[in-house]
């Protein structure tokens, strides 16, 4: 039998909520409030979100039942493995990988964007030059690098550390998030007056709600990174399927109290008109003063940590799979010998994010659209899978278990995969409510093509390697007929 490196068993459940849950909300929940009801309206970002959750959680039972019986790193990349073989493998690994990475990378240039609104003499230094009419400057970008330097050097030290400290952060942020919103709510002049209108003038609601819905893969793409840190939990994998469904549901509340409490400072139509650097920041420093902009500004630093630390995580987890598969070069399989963490995988995700904040403030749009494509794709292969293992038949048929013999499992799956298709529909059909911009197709075309020439150049080893030892490999059991 070929050797297989594994990692150590360290996440307790509470950290994984926390990583499921942090990973969701990162930057955008705090920073992106103007721009979402711009695009649908108060009420509109707050439906939108609760389908795309809902959407999340039907999607998640695939997911509950494929950690349940394959806890292992890799995820979604081992999934597609299981039902349609090496080859899809790849491409969802791939996919999915770029979405992770882009994700990494816009919650650092995000921590630039906070520090630059707050503290701007800090960061307009060095100015370099002009991308998309936003000036780029040395001091963000050395903001950002450092940053992504300091949670590099924490996941190399191990699984137990980074989850101990997602699941402060995450508490922070929602206590945080909860003292805002009342704090808020209570101000005279502020209340749900200020809420209106529901929708934007001119546009519908069906089309206002569809255009949230369409960016739940990025709003919610942190439930799945519980599947790439299986491998490590302490407890029993069959409690994945609930911490992720508590994980979505905070998410989906945390995401509307932004919404409300930026909404009911004032107007919002008014705030997006003076399309000013940072517009939930606008309103509750106008309305709460300091302190109100230190529990905002408490709340994003909380969100951009779990985000960096969650995803830092899961990618990494990710790359240290494939490279275990021998589809990415053996370094990326490493595993550093007093931490035992994939330290080169976290080591590269953490240096080809620092690509990012050297684009400026409008490669952050560029990177949601791109990262919501390689999730949802990643999405539809997790719920492939599930579709195939589930039967139809009841459970007292001759041969299968009652786990296996679940009809409404089975079309859950079903609908998991419909949900997921229309995800990458909203997404690449001109029209669309969510069509991605053309720099964003344009780096997503860079990312196939860099795909197709790895996997050619990987293609002969990839496939030498015998069905049963790739199957170990990925699994980490042999192949049962």
């Amino acid at each position: 039998m070929v050797k297989r490196e594994k990692l150590e068993k360290t996440l307790k459940p509470h950290w994984v909520w926390a990583i499921a849950l942090g990973a969701s909300i990162g930057w955008g929940a705090f920073v992106q409030p103007i721009n979402w009801m711009e695009e649908a309206g108060p009420l509109g970002v707050i439906i939108g979100f609760f389908i795309g959750a809902a959407l999340m959680m039907l999607i998640a039972v695939s997911y509950g039942f494929l950690i349940k019986s394959f806890p292992v790193s890799g995820g979604e990349f081992a999934y597609a493995f299981i039902s349609l073989g090496r080859t899809h493998a790849f491409i969802s690994g791939w996919f999915l990988t770029f979405g992770y990475i882009c994700i990494v990378a816009l919650n650092a240039s995000a921590f630039s964007l906070m520090i630059k609104y707050v503290f701007p003499r800090v960061i307009e230094v060095f100015p370099l030059y002009t991308v998309a009419g936003w000036e780029v400057y040395g001091m963000e970008i050395i903001v950002a690098t450092i940053l992504l330097s300091i949670f590099g050097f924490l996941n190399i030290r191990g699984a137990g550390l980074t989850g101990q400290m997602q699941f402060y952060f995450a508490a922070v942020m929602v206590f945080s998030v909860v003292v805002l919103t009342l704090f808020v709510g209570v101000q005279p002049g502020a209340g749900l007056s200020n809420v209106s209108p529901a929708f934007p003038t001119g546009k519908t609601a069906l089309a206002s709600i569809i255009a949230i819905v369409a960016i739940s893969p990025w709003a919610f793409v942190g439930f799945d990174a519980v599947p790439q840190a299986a491998e490590e939990f302490d407890f029993p994998a069959r409690k994945a399927f609930t911490l992720i469904i508590l994980a979505l549901l905070f998410a989906a509340v945390l995401y509307s109290l932004m919404i409300l409490a930026t909404a009911m400072g004032r107007s919002w139509e008014g705030v997006a008109a003076e399309n000013p650097l940072w517009g939930t920041g606008l309103v509750i420093r106008e309305l709460l003063g300091p302190l109100g902009l230190v529990i905002l500004v408490t709340a994003l630093s909380m969100g951009i940590f779990t985000g960096l630390n969650g995803f830092i995580l899961a990618s990494s987890r990710l790359f240290f799979a494939m490279s275990r598969a021998k589809i990415l070069p053996d370094a990326f399989g490493r595993v550093h010998k007093k931490y035992n963490t994939p330290y080169v995988s976290v080591i590269f995700i953490v240096l080809a994010s620092m690509v990012a904040p050297w684009f400026g403030r409008q490669a952050l749009t560029w990177v949601v659209d791109m990262s919501s494509i390689g999730v949802s794709i990643a999405y539809f292969y997790t719920c492939f899978t599930a579709y195939q293992l589930f039967k139809w038949k009841e459970a007292d048929v001759k041969g299968l278990t009652a786990e296996e013999a679940a009809p409404f499992k089975k079309l859950i799956a079903l609908v998991g995969m419909i949900a997921s298709v229309i995800f990458v529909l909203l997404l690449v059909v001109p029209g669309s409510p969510a069509f991605l911009s053309i720099e964003s197709r344009l780096s997503l075309l860079i990312w196939i093509a860099l795909g197709v020439v790895f996997y050619l150049y990987k293609r002969k080893e990839y496939l030498s390697i015998p069905e049963e030892d790739l199957h170990y490999l990925i699994i980490g059991k042999e192949k049962v007929d």
